[in-house]
């Protein structure tokens, strides 16, 4: 029996959710997928510019598990750009720095942070105990709804 994977850290929902070549309908290309974790390693590596194992306690990862990722996405980056192939971001075993959660008993709020939440620590709420708490949802993210070049904004 395989080891569960563990969830990695992601800073951020991506604001874009698909590329692809201009002047290339999407039907006639082929597509890769680029996990949420991957991206983020990308972002952490070469936008950032960190040190691996900094990038590695960042997404709470093991800096060999962290060099996998990246190797990962850089390989379909290269890909995508080399082949002409479009990428898709989504997916992914990751979980966001902080989630929001609400009692269903008393209606509180409150933020788990990503520690918590990737040791499966069972949760309650803070004012009352009770377990009758639901996730609130994320921010809204729809892969391949980014402004591309026939979207100007409403102008």
């Amino acid at each position: 029996m395989s080891r569960p994977v563990k969830l990695r850290c992601v800073a951020q929902l991506p604001r874009v959710g698909s590329f692809r070549p201009v002047g290339v309908p999407m039907n006639a290309l082929q597509v890769l997928n680029l996990s949420l974790d991957e991206l983020e390693s990308v972002r952490l590596k070469d936008l950032q510019g960190l040190e691996q194992e900094g990038c590695a306690q960042n997404m709470h990862v093991s800096r060999p598990t962290f060099h996998r990722i990246l190797e990962s996405a850089r390989g379909k980056l290269a890909d995508a750009l080399i082949n002409g192939k479009a990428i898709q971001i989504e997916g992914g075993n990751f979980g966001l720095p902080q989630s929001r959660f609400r009692c269903n008993n008393d209606g509180h709020e409150w933020n788990v942070p990503f520690e918590v939440l990737a040791n499966r620590v069972p949760l309650s709420c803070p004012v009352c105990s009770s377990v009758n708490i639901q996730p609130m949802p994320l921010p809204p993210f729809v892969p391949g709804r980014g402004r591309g070049r026939r979207f100007h904004g409403g102008r």
